[in-house]
């Protein structure tokens, strides 16, 4: 008998450290650890080696050959030339560089010419974008600074700094992409960005292919290329082209497969390279699941009370729209705005209504950027729901009525650890294609609703931001 080869996927998330082992040849799954990250939008990274660490304890990668870590996309990890850290990493979701992504993308001639050069156009949750606000606002921090990566650049690192076998900081062309200093175009960093950014060059992670090894320990594990968090959960998926994944974590994404880079001077697609050498069109939300978590402490109830009340509304709350940009948002670009409830009367002013207004508010963000995947050439034949959120009865409900073609639900998994842990084993194996393991059985979701009223909610909801915030007005 043949014996079994063991791999592992890291999920280094904003929220939290996941890590599953995969049989290298099937996928299945046969232990899983995990671990919290603290809140907050900044964050020192030897946290995240804390979670990873307890996460794995126990013996969790006992008999592993093969490791890879997907990460958090676009935080900003600073090391000076010793490789300390030389300022709690800034993450995606912290907005304070609003103002100097709005500078970079005048600086370098407007949204088209991002789009051209780069693929993608800065928002205040690119990489590139926290430089410039440190060599502004910290710059004895700034000029302190050699090298810049990410987070699963430097998870990974620290995995082959431990065990002996770091020779360089290493990246994949994946997370890379998210910096807005290296280009899914050319496949190259940008120097002339990275110098508008923090006045000078930096160094930077060694971009591996998506089959290339990062290194290996001493004690003879593998450690792959990584890449970013939505990259992994693409190749945990199998994402196939006409799948559009909709992720409900802290986080809203919307992402398929392409073979083709976006060309989308609004900024609302990204052009991301993915983890197989193709590309990733991802539009990307702030606000997501914790939409829902806020509302269900504003009625005082639980998550699953608060689906019960949802489920009890009807379709489009009686009036009642919520914007949920309840810690600003990225997609539309508005750091700064807050949430807006409207309609609201004294005949559709009830729990039901606010929690039913609440998920459709949250899914409405998201069905934008489904449409916007179509605007860019995207083929969107289905809808695959993912993320804690999705586990809601409501949030399935509500997505079936509102996304306009069919949406089913994978079975609950760890997508982006999954994805890791494919790639550890595509590395391992030396193929020139990633292992096909058997992808997750998925349900459909069933809506409740006619077309018409969810011509109507979507309809409300983009008068509603145009009204606030002068978003789509032309």
């Amino acid at each position: 008998m043949t014996e079994r080869r063991l791999v592992a996927g890291v999920d280094s998330s904003t929220q939290s450290c996941k890590v599953v082992v995969c049989d290298a040849a099937t996928g299945e799954v046969v232990r899983e650890g995990r671990a919290k990250h603290p809140d907050g939008t900044q964050v020192h990274p030897d946290r995240w080696w804390e979670a990873y660490q307890e996460a794995v304890s126990g013996g969790l990668l006992d008999g592993v050959s093969a490791i890879a870590v997907g990460g958090q996309q676009h935080g900003m990890v600073a090391l000076d030339e010793a490789d300390t850290v030389v300022r709690e990493a800034l993450l995606w979701n912290d907005t304070r560089s609003a103002g100097a992504a709005a500078d970079l993308v005048a600086e370098l001639g407007g949204p088209q010419a991002w789009a051209s050069r780069i693929g993608v156009v800065p928002v205040a949750s690119m990489t590139a974008t926290k430089v410039r606000w440190l060599a502004e606002h910290e710059p004895e921090e700034a000029g302190r600074v050699a090298t810049v990566v990410l987070p699963h650049d430097w998870l990974t690192g620290r995995v082959l700094q431990e065990g002996g076998g770091f020779t360089g900081w290493t990246t994949d062309r994946g997370d890379a992409s998210g910096t807005c200093y290296w280009s899914s175009r050319s496949g190259e960093y940008d120097t002339d960005i990275m110098r508008c950014a923090l006045g000078r060059e930096f160094g930077v992670p060694r971009v591996l292919g998506p089959s290339e090894a990062a290194g290996t320990t001493g004690s003879g594990l593998l450690v792959a290329a990584g890449t970013g968090d939505n990259m992994g959960a693409g190749l945990g998926l199998g994402l196939k082209p006409g799948d559009v994944a909709v992720s409900l974590g802290t986080s809203g994404t919307v992402f398929t497969t392409s073979q083709t880079c976006p060309d989308d001077p609004s900024g609302a697609v990204a052009g991301f390279a993915d983890a197989t050498g193709a590309y990733l069109p991802l539009m990307c939300t702030l606000n997501a699941a914790r939409v829902l978590t806020a509302t269900a402490t504003m009625v005082g109830v639980d998550l699953a009370e608060l689906d019960r009340l949802a489920l009890a509304a009807e379709p489009g709350a009686d009036g009642l729209s919520l914007l949920p940009y309840l810690d600003g948002e990225r997609t539309p670009d508005l750091p700064d705005a807050t949430g807006t409830l409207s309609g609201l009367t004294r005949s559709n002013a009830t729990p039901e209504n606010l929690a039913r207004a609440a998920v459709e508010g949250m899914l409405l963000n998201l069905v934008a950027g489904v449409t916007a995947l179509r605007d860019q050439g995207a083929d969107v034949e289905r809808v695959l729901l993912i993320g804690g959120a999705s586990a809601s009865a409501a949030v399935q409900q509500v997505a079936a009525h509102l996304f306009g073609v069919p949406v089913v639900v994978p079975e609950s998994r760890e997508y982006v650890a999954l994805g890791a842990a494919r790639q550890a084993a595509w590395a391992l194996s030396g193929d020139a294609a990633a292992p096909e393991w058997p992808m997750a059985v998925s349900q459909p979701a069933q809506g409740r609703g006619t077309p018409e009223q969810a011509a109507e909610i979507t309809g409300r909801y983009q008068g509603l931001l145009r009204t606030v915030h002068g978003v789509g007005s032309g």
